[in-house]
Parts: structure tokens; C-alpha cells; sequence
């Protein structure tokens, strides 16, 4: 659904935006919570199984390192005994004891998996759930700026993203955590010296791992995900476009937008690459040189050619030991990078919960006719200099035909907008039968407008579905007379199925004319005593237009119809026409009064001129 008014929709989403982020800013401010303790709070009764994941999780961790404290005192009993293996007594009891520690900490590892999965399957659907309840109560302002496909990846993707983090990687991550406290321990019960001489490079690593974590690279993190989905967005719009840009050679033009948005990726990647380079370096040397250390202090104690047996056999432990140190830190490593992804996804998910549902009032009052007033409106987008609407004041009388014309900008979408209540005025008041918008039930009014838009959507659904959202009760003869009287005979004769043929993939695609006396047929079936036709004709071609303009004269029998179109010799026939420019009414009346009492250098009068003289244009000039 996109309003013919662009202007009113960049500067929507320019404000919606601007409050997003001081909402989500000061949701920051106020509330300095950790990725988990976000997810918990949607967690309800299944939390519980997250936290017996991590109890087990990292139990499991803790069993895993008993198998090379058995592995050791194999290596030293063999040591001890030599060159006699016969007094070896202990070796099958060690392995045995290895095997089972090593099977313990494999069920202990399962069974979290299992109860982190139970858990991650319900938050995600708690997130969907909380999301699209959310959506539901949103203005279709709020759903129009922030797109159709955002919000699809915003409530999926996001949700599948922690899911993936609350099942799998959460119990690494406190398995990852627990073991270098116990490889710690481990260390210096065996060899103090060489457990002190293995935490150099550690700590040299940690030092290291710093410089990749923190708020900046965090930053960092949500511009690499912004860069990501803007390209793409990008690249979804250019392979849709393909057919029109081959058409109208515009290959290379448009090809610029999709080539710049990678170009800005590449470039961000290489900068961001470039900033974890010097630490991912240091970190990957420092973990991995362990193995160093200790054969220098090796060397050092063996440096008079005297072997203590005990020093080599804990050396030996300590060659074995130490490379799941370097396992373990890249898990770490990996686990900070996954927390960041989910904080950015939750984030996105705040910044839509942020979006606010319009306030509704407790004093409901009795609409008993549909006289449309507008009292001094005026309506400012968030960051703009100048009132998008301002101080209009217009009575439209129940069951008058009105038209909204001007140019682009002119404020005609942001004032029908306004009347739908996509949003409420900055100043002013809406009146409808006497009574203030905001004091109307929000699926009351919703009931009383049926709006149709420039271009409208279709269900991936049958006709009978698409047209029931309008009356969910409607009978077949309900809905074949709306049909009729949209002028959809002709289509529904067409269709291998009639009124039950399935529309979209896997189904019919209807032309843009078609899908619109299909949505004013629905519209008819609705039967809302105001209607709304936003250049409702705008991708009609010639005979759809025509037939448009038909079902246009049933849907506005005996109904408060508010035009608003570019293409002037729809509205001609309006009870009264509004021009609209810059936010104000600058011309009202007929078509007639306007065009003897205005200007021929502006106003209706200049309009009407031009538009005449637009119809008379010819390809390859005049024959």
C-alpha cells in the first residue's frame, strides 16, 4: 500500500525513525541489561530449562577434563615402571574411568542441549507472538514507513537468531566459561611453576580478546548488520526491476544504486577487518604459543642434563593439557561475537515494540451521522521545518463528493491520512459526526473509512479470502454483487476457478487495473459510509481505467467519498474540490468555479490547462 504523497511518507519515516531511536536510546539509558536477561523476561515458565541447560552445560564442561587427568596418571604410571610394564596395575582401571567421565560429560552435554532447545523454541515464539501482537495494534502509518519486508525480518530473522543462541550457542558459552577456571585449577595442582608459566600467554590472549569485545565493536557489529541489510534491499530491488530496466536501457543507472550499496559493504568490511586485525593477531600468537613457554622452561630445568621424572611426566600432562586452552578461548571468542548479533537483533525487536499503538480515549461516543470536520489542523513531521498540514480547516458534509488536488507535497495524503487517523494532528482536532477521532473506537472508525490506495495488495489467497477480510460473514451472493458492481464480471470469467482461484505464487497474477477493482470490490462488500480513493486509478491502463472509474460511481452511491488524484478528469464531477499546496487550501469549489474564477499562472485553473494539454501529447509528435 503506498500513498501517491511521497513527501508524506519520507518525512513519516524520517520521524518514526527519529523516535525509534531516542526510544530505544533511552531504553538503553534506563535499563543496562545483559542479551540473556532480555531473553528471560520472555522466557515465562520455560525459564527454568535454560538455567538447568547451564547448570549441566557446564557440569558437562568440568566431567570433560577428567579424562586427561586419567590420561596423566596413565603416562605416569608407565614412567614409573619402565622398562617393567608388567607392575603397570592401574592402567585399564585409569582408561576405564577416562571413557566413563568422557560418556558422563556427553549426556550431561545432551541433556542441556535438550533443555536449551525446549526453551529456545518457546521465547522464539514468545518474541513472534509479543511482535506481531504489537504490529496488530500499530497505525498503518507505523506499518507503511517501516515496510512489509523490514517487519517480516525484524519478527523472523531476529527471533531465529536468538533461538539459534538460546540452543546452542548460551550452552557453549557457559561451557566455555567454566573450563578455563578449571583447566586453571588443574594447572596448579600439578605444577604450579608450569601452570604459571602457561597463564603468561593467557593472559597476553585475554589482553588481546579485550580489544574485539566492548561497546565499539558492538557498534560496530549494528553498522555491519545495517550495511548488510541495506545491500540487501538493494539487490532485491534491482533483480525485481530487471524486466523494466532491460525495457527502458537503464542497466547501467540503475545497476549504480545496487553496485554502490555493495561498495559501502566492502568498504565497512575491510575497515572493520582492518580494526580486528592487530588483536585477532596477538590473540591467535599469545593462545597458541603455550607450547613455547614451556619447552623454554624445560629447557631451562634440564639445562645441567639431570631429568627429574615427576617435571617430565608433568610436562608431558601440561603439551597434552594446554591446546584445549586455545580451544576453548576461540570458543569465547566466538560466543562474544554471537551475544552481539543477538543484542542487535533484540535491539531491532525493541525499536518495533517502541513503535506506540494511537492512544485511545475511555469516552466513547455514539456516531449517528458522518459529517467530516477539520478544525484548525495542523500536522509537523519530526525534524521538518515547516507544518506538513497547516492550520487547514475544511467541513465535508455526509454523503458530499470531495477531491484533494495539487502538487506533489502539497499535503493532499498527509490530510487523508490524518482523517483515517494514521496518525494523530499536532494541532486541531478531526471531527466525524460531531465527535473527535480519538474519542471513536479504534475498530469503529476502522469500520466507518474504507481506504483505497494507490496500490493495493492482494492476499496470497482466493478471491473469496481476499474479499471476506472486508465481512467475514458475507454470503456468495453478498460477494458476487460487489463483484458485479466493481466491474470484476470479466475477470471472474477468465479464472479456472471463479471467485476460489488462488491469487500469487502458485497461483494467478492479476494486472495492476484488475487487482484494483478486485480491492474496490471489496470495498463495496465493506460498506463503510466514508470511502477514501487515493489515486486509486494511478496503475490502471486505459480500459481498466475506464471501468475503474465505474466501479468508482457504485462504491460512492450514497456514501462521503474523498478523492484524491492527479489525473484531473476523475474529479470534475466532485461535489467540491480542495488544492491543496504547501499544507494549505489555497482554491475551493466546482470544477466549474474554479475554472472561471482562478488564475491562469496558478491554482486549479493553470492545472487543468496543463493537463489538458498532457492528453493531447503524442510519441514521435503530432501525425
Amino acid at each position: 500500500m503506498i500513498i501517491s504523497d511521497n513527501t508524506f511518507w519520507l518525512h513519516y519515516y524520517i520521524q518514526s525513525a527519529r523516535q525509534g531511536i531516542r526510544r530505544e536510546s533511552k531504553k538503553v539509558k534506563e535499563k543496562k541489561q545483559s542479551a540473556f536477561s532480555r531473553l528471560m523476561e520472555y522466557a515465562g515458565q520455560y525459564k527454568a530449562y535454560t538455567y538447568v541447560s547451564l547448570i549441566l552445560s557446564a557440569a558437562s564442561a568440568v566431567f570433560a577434563l577428567f579424562p586427561f587427568v586419567y590420561l596423566w596418571k596413565i603416562i605416569k604410571e608407565v614412567i614409573e615402571v619402565m622398562p617393567d610394564f608388567s607392575k603397570a596395575e592401574a592402567i585399564v582401571h585409569n582408561g576405564w574411568m577416562a571413557v566413563i567421565m568422557a560418556l558422563i560429560s556427553m549426556v550431561l552435554y545432551f541433556t542441556a542441549l535438550l533443555c536449551s532447545h525446549r526453551a529456545a523454541f518457546r521465547i522464539a515464539t514468545n518474541i513472534k507472538f509479543k511482535a506481531i501482537d504489537h504490529v496488530k495494534r500499530l497505525p498503518v502509518g507505523s506499518i507503511e514507513q517501516m515496510g512489509s519486508g523490514k517487519m517480516k525480518k525484524i519478527i523472523l530473522e531476529s527471533a531465529a537468531a536468538t533461538e539459534t543462541y538460546l540452543a546452542h550457542q548460551l550452552p557453549d558459552t557457559a561451557n566455555a566459561m567454566v573450563t578455563p577456571v578449571a583447566i586453571i585449577v588443574i594447572l596448579f595442582i600439578f605444577d604450579w611453576k608450569l601452570g604459571l608459566v602457561s597463564l603468561i600467554p593467557i593472559g597476553i590472549a585475554l589482553v588481546s580478546m579485550m580489544g574485539m569485545m566492548g561497546k565499539k565493536m558492538a557498534a560496530d557489529m549494528k553498522r555491519y548488520q545495517d550495511s548488510l541489510e541495506d545491500m540487501n534491499n538493494e539487490a532485491v530491488e534491482y533483480v525485481r526491476g530487471m524486466p523494466v530496466v532491460k525495457t527502458f536501457g537503464q542497466s547501467v543507472f540503475t545497476f549504480k544504486r545496487f553496485r554502490d550499496a555493495i561498495s559501502s559493504y566492502g568498504k565497512f568490511c575491510i575497515s572493520y577487518t582492518k580494526q580486528a586485525r592487530g588483536p585477532m593477531v596477538g590473540f591467535e600468537v599469545a593462545i597458541n604459543s603455550t607450547f613455547a613457554f614451556l619447552t623454554c622452561v624445560a629447557l631451562f630445568v634440564t639445562r645441567n642434563g639431570v631429568i627429574d621424572e615427576k617435571f617430565i611426566v608433568n610436562f608431558l600432562f601440561y603439551v597434552i593439557f594446554t591446546p584445549l586452552v586455545t580451544t576453548t578461548f576461540q570458543k569465547i571468542i566466538f560466543m562474544s561475537e554471537n551475544n552481539m548479533l543477538v543484542e542487535d537483533s533484540l535491539n531491532r525487536v525493541d525499536a518495533l515494540l517502541a513503535l506506540e499503538p494511537l492512544k485511545e480515549s475511555d469516552n466513547n461516543k455514539i456516531i449517528d451521522n458522518y459529517d467530516i470536520e477539520l478544525e484548525n489542523v495542523s500536522y509537523q513531521y519530526d525534524g521538518a521545518d515547516k507544518m506538513a498540514v497547516s492550520d487547514m480547516s475544511i467541513t465535508i458534509p455526509n454523503g458530499a463528493h470531495v477531491a484533494f488536488v495539487g502538487p506533489s507535497g502539497g499535503g493532499k495524503s498527509t490530510t487523508a491520512a490524518l482523517i483515517a487517523r494514521f496518525f494523530d494532528v499536532t494541532k486541531g482536532s478531526i471531527k466525524i459526526g460531531g465527535t473527535n477521532i480519538k474519542d471513536i473506537p479504534k475498530d469503529e472508525l476502522n469500520q466507518m473509512i474504507s481506504y483505497v490506495f494507490q496500490n493495493n495488495k492482494l492476499l496470497k489467497a482466493t478471491i473469496r479470502e481476499n474479499l471476506k477480510m472486508a465481512k467475514s460473514d458475507a454470503t456468495e451472493a453478498d460477494m458476487m454483487e460487489a463483484l458485479h458492481l466493481a466491474q470484476c464480471d470479466d475477470i471472474i470469467a477468465k479464472l479456472p476457478d471463479g471467485i476460489d482461484t488462488m491469487l500469487g505464487t502458485k497461483g494467478i497474477y492479476l494486472s495492476g487495473g484488475e487487482t484494483q477493482r478486485i480491492a474496490i470490490a471489496r470495498a463495496i462488500l465493506k460498506d463503510s459510509p466514508i470511502v477514501i480513493l487515493d489515486e486509486a486509478t494511478a496503475f490502471a491502463d486505459p480500459e481498466n481505467e475506464a471501468l475503474v472509474q465505474k466501479a468508482f460511481d457504485e462504491i460512492g452511491k450514497n456514501k462521503t467519498v474523498i478523492m484524491i488524484a492527479h489525473r484531473l478528469s476523475t474529479v470534475r464531477d466532485a461535489d467540491k474540490i480542495y488544492v491543496l499546496s504547501e499544507g494549505k487550501v489555497i482554491e475551493s469549489g466546482t470544477h466549474d468555479e474554479l475554472l472561471n474564477s482562478g488564475s491562469e499562472d496558478t491554482g486549479y485553473r493553470h492545472m487543468w490547462n496543463e493537463y489538458q494539454k498532457s492528453i493531447t501529447w503524442k510519441v514521435g509528435g503530432a501525425l
